[in-house]
């Protein structure tokens, strides 16, 4: 019998890296783009709907997940390390149930749930969007199956498809469905004055009671999304393989008790999945927190806050008590571009655990410092230029994606977010891949006490700076830096102590540094410059082009990259010879 040969090679750091962060670059611009649409229409309070409906589902889906995904991922990586083909095979299907039972529990949860919590955060009319998510926790599971284990052979095209289509039927069916249903309620209240059986006096008042409903419709695109992404990763597991030959299983030891593989993927996942829910109970807490506490401040001194806003809080809100809701929304806007950050740092993470996994179980401390290395340089590069590139071009960047005068004054209040913002995300987006290496060298246990500390300390920052009316949501910008900041720098001491390895701390952190505020300086100018002669949309993509060239100009003129990142990358020989023909490269 002719052997079957194996379907794909081991991907590099750099080059998974590039597989999710290419498919990333097109899932977070199909959901910006859906985000901007949903804001243009709904404005403030239909983005805190939406924001408050994933503050239930975050910490939900981290307890149905529980971990098992890293866990997978990381265990498949040892085994395959190892040879221990068998393993692989019995790790994936000791997988399938608990999945499936978890992510039945945890829809059941959520919708059970957000009756209560809509009470919490005094918004009945949330309850659409949570019922028309909770969908997306079961499938959610059921992709966590394929997904770590894809990730554990070293395969990130499965995952990265997947992703995409997500997307895809995020922005087109959903917003496709948000419209419909708009639509369909404005021409109810045309017709007849009546919105889903409710009196509207006013064209104002049945878009308050059509918003709720058509946010819900926007949000079933999502559940659809995730249905569609599983299906797709099902069909490519069974019809494409996993690349492990027969002969790969018969020279394979026999596999470990199923006992034993339990216990061991349970003793791995609990600590990473304890770590994940803690994050998003401290965010759902700190979602409800801040819409509670500015609730407080309007019932107690409303004049305080409306001293800060002015006008920016229209009437019709401001009266329909909703004023928390709508404030949230607006920092929900800023943190469009927050998110986009943090979602290719994560892919780092993803990317770096089966890479460090494998040099750690090896004993080979030179791949091992080097895999280090290089998963940190790459995400300071891309974190701390973002981060104050958002600081400095807060407002023409929110004015660039946000381009409708019906958001004009959430886009005002969300680029003071977003400047303080940019600081936080620097450390928020650093904090994932040292996290996830200290998982990859064994050490789970250590981003949950890491994370814990940090989200007490969050928590108590932003109920006592959320409550002063002067710096209202500002204060969770605050409450980020601080436990984020304790984070990063905690999960690096750690990680060195642990890997006996002390990273270049001035090839890493400080030349990335010096070249980013070369970036940031160019930025702010450029802006200004540009302003004079282009219109503001233009001008601020001018001066993003123009920072970015300046960035990586002086990225090469203080030598930030090393040989081995360019290697890592798709065509990195190619790329080298080019690089040292010129001298950019040492």
């Amino acid at each position: 019998m002719i052997k079957r040969k194996k379907e794909q090679k081991a991907q590099s750091f750099l080059q998974g890296a590039a597989v999710l962060g290419a498919s990333m670059v097109i899932v977070k611009i199909m959901g910006m783009i859906y985000k901007i649409l949903l804001s243009n229409m709904y404005g403030g309070v239909g983005t805190g709907l939406f924001n408050s409906a994933y503050a239930l589902y975050n910490p939900l889906f981290a307890l149905s997940t529980a971990g098992f995904p890293i866990a997978i991922s990381r265990m498949v990586s040892e085994s395959v390390t190892k040879k221990r083909f068998r393993d692989v095979k019995q790790i994936h299907r000791l997988s399938v149930p608990i999945f499936v039972v978890c992510g039945c529990i945890c829809f059941l949860a959520m919708v059970l749930g957000s009756f209560i919590y809509i009470k919490i955060i005094n918004a009945d009319n949330a309850i659409f969007a949570i019922l028309c998510l909770s969908p997306t926790i079961f499938f959610g599971c059921l992709m966590s199956i394929y997904r770590g284990y894809f990730e554990g052979m070293r395969n990130m095209v499965p995952t990265a498809i997947s992703e995409i289509i997500e997307a895809a039927c995020k922005l087109f069916l959903g917003f496709t469905a948000s419209f419909i249903t708009m639509q369909l309620c404005l021409n109810s209240y045309e017709n007849s004055g009546y919105v889903l059986g409710v009196k509207c006096s006013s064209i104002t008042e049945a878009e308050s009671v059509a918003i709720p409903i058509a946010v819900g419709a926007a949000i079933t695109g999502i559940s659809l999304g995730s249905f569609f992404g599983f299906l797709f990763l099902f069909i490519r597991y069974k019809r494409g393989g996993d690349g492990i030959t027969k002969e790969d299983l018969r020279n394979s030891p026999p596999p470990r008790k199923n006992s034993a593989i339990i216990r061991t993927m349970v003793r791995t996942a609990i600590p990473i999945g304890l770590g994940s829910i803690v994050m998003s109970l401290a965010d759902m807490i700190d979602s409800t927190l801040v819409q509670v506490r500015i609730n407080n401040i309007m019932e107690t001194n409303p004049q305080a806050l409306l001293n800060v806003y002015g006008s920016l809080i229209p009437d019709e809100i401001y009266y329909a008590n909703e004023t928390h809701t709508y404030l949230y929304g607006c920092y929900g806007i800023s943190l469009t571009l927050m998110m986009l950050v943090t979602a290719v740092t994560q892919v780092f993470g993803t990317t770096a655990l089966p890479s460090v996994t494998a040099a750690w179980t090896s004993g080979n401390k030179a791949q091992l410092k080097k895999s280090m290395e290089t998963v940190m340089r790459v995400t300071v590069l891309v974190t701390i230029p973002s981060g104050i590139g958002m600081s400095v071009l807060a407002e023409p960047l929110l004015s660039l994606i946000y381009n409708g005068s019906s958001v004009a004054n959430e886009v005002e209040i969300g680029s003071k977010v977003l400047a303080v913002m940019g600081i936080s995300v620097i450390f928020i987006a650093t904090s994932t891949p040292l996290c996830s290496m200290l998982q990859a060298v064994g050490r789970m246990d250590i981003p949950l006490k890491l994370f814990t500390i940090g989200m007490i300390i969050k928590i108590v920052v932003n109920y006592i700076l959320v409550g002063i009316p002067e710096i209202n949501i500002q204060g969770a910008n605050v409450g980020s830096i601080v436990c984020f900041g304790f984070v990063t720098i905690m999960a690096m001491f750690f990680l060195c102590r642990e890997t006996k390895v002390i990273p270049n701390f001035m090839s890493i952190f400080v030349k990335p540094l010096m070249a980013s505020i070369m970036c940031g300086v160019a930025a702010y100018f450029s802006e200004i410059l540009f302003d004079v002669f282009f219109r503001q949309r233009i001008a601020t993509i001018l001066a993003v082009i123009t920072a970015i060239v300046v960035y990586i100009i002086f990225l090469f003129v203080f030598k930030a990259f090393k040989r081995e990142d360019i290697l890592q990358m798709p065509k990195g020989n190619k790329i080298l010879k080019i690089l040292e023909k010129r001298k950019l490269i040492r």
